[in-house]
């Protein structure tokens, strides 16, 4: 037989999609289960036309889930970012999109059981250790992805599932500021290295000579901010104590501006190579945390909430997200407690799914 077979789930997580997939029906080891997933993204190419890529980097992303292995979780959350043009595979980073349905694709996958009208799913993302707990709506104990909920990014409406992040800070380098300081001078430009969900190069937007208000197709279409960007992130990754990252989707990299549509700053985050067409999970919560946290680039750029938790709302290129933070900022320093986003999910296909036999051997 020229194929495999491989159960598998087909969702959109947030403003991402991907197959999703339990753990025990793929290879251990990583570089078999590289080209397994490369083969079934179908990377290598700019449309991922022999896979269901779907030609950019919020649609070739996939997650591996199995009863959790640790005490405090439900479910364990393997991530796996695949490259479009290349046939490259990213085990380090997490994505929080795509988290968003994970708790629906655990109960499809009978990981769960649904629990009265609400369920809480409990998350551990094994790519960085991250505790998360999700809270889905299960009315009469039947999952259900109808609901009123909208997101910009994604048209229509769908049932609200709410994210609680825990355990934010230092997600990959152990440290808020992995450098040791909230702003260091790199490649000619102040920028702030940030480590909260997601390890971050932020800049100003008009320091490197845009306005922060473009749209994701001027942005991808301008080379030499993209070239400075990666080179920028490049050395900031050395910096940050994350060794040589050309060839890694992390360190993020965003420029931030003023908002201008109501929000409390406006953003462009890159994935690192292209911008994103809306935002990163993730890198919302780095981005917030950037925009509370005082000495960053970005103090003094915002009209900060007085509550705590504090509500921001990001604009970028689709629109807008909201995140709530739950931060100190006293004599001990700023400390990052939790973080919720509330987004939506949906089953769009389920089977199986074809793997050629020679990216099995």
């Amino acid at each position: 037989m020229s194929q495999s077979s491989v159960p598998f789930l087909f969702m959109r997580g947030g403003t991402s999609r991907g197959p999703y997939f339990q753990r025990a029906d793929l290879p251990e080891d990583l570089e078999d289960l590289s080209k397994v997933l490369t083969a079934v993204v179908g990377a290598g190419h700019s449309l991922n036309i022999d896979g269901i890529g779907g030609g950019a980097a919020v649609t070739t992303k996939v997650a591996m889930l199995s009863k959790s292995q640790d005490n405090w979780a439900d479910v364990d959350y393997f991530f796996a970012q695949v490259k479009v043009d290349e046939e490259e595979v990213d085990f380090k980073p997490t994505c929080g999109n795509i988290l968003y349905g994970v708790g629906p694709a655990a109960i499809e996958m009978g990981l769960v059981e649904p629990q009265g009208d609400e369920t809480r799913v409990r998350i551990h993302a094994v790519n960085t250790g991250a505790r998360v707990e999700a809270i889905l709506q299960t009315p009469g104990g039947v999952l259900t992805y109808e609901g009123e909920a909208r997101i910009d990014g994604v048209p229509g409406t769908a049932a609200p599932i709410l994210l609680n992040f825990m355990d934010v800070v230092g997600s990959a380098t152990g440290k808020l500021f992995p450098t040791g300081s909230p702003s260091d001078m790199i490649e000619g430009h102040v920028v702030t290295c940030i480590d909260v969900a997601m390890p971050m190069v932020i800049g100003k937007a008009e320091d490197f000579g845009i306005s922060g208000y473009e749209t994701r197709e001027e942005l991808d279409a301008n080379s030499e901010l993209m070239a400075r960007i990666e080179k920028a992130r490049i050395a900031a990754g050395e910096k940050m104590g994350m060794g040589d990252v050309s060839k890694s989707v992390t360190p993020k990299f965003a420029l931030l501006a003023p908002a201008r549509s109501g929000g409390t700053i406006s953003a462009r985050y890159f994935m690192p190579w292209q911008c994103h067409p809306t935002m990163a999970v993730s890198g919302a919560q780095c981005i917030s945390s950037c925009t509370l946290c005082p000495g960053t680039i970005a103090e003094g750029m915002a009209a900060l909430p007085e509550d705590i938790p504090a509500q921001m709302l990001i604009e970028h290129p689709s629109g807008e997200i909201g995140v709530t933070v739950d931060y100190e900022n006293g004599a001990n320093g700023f400390d990052i407690k939790s973080a919720g986003l509330l987004r939506t999910a949906r089953l769009l296909a389920s089977g199986d799914l074809m793997v050629p036999a020679k990216a099995l051997t």
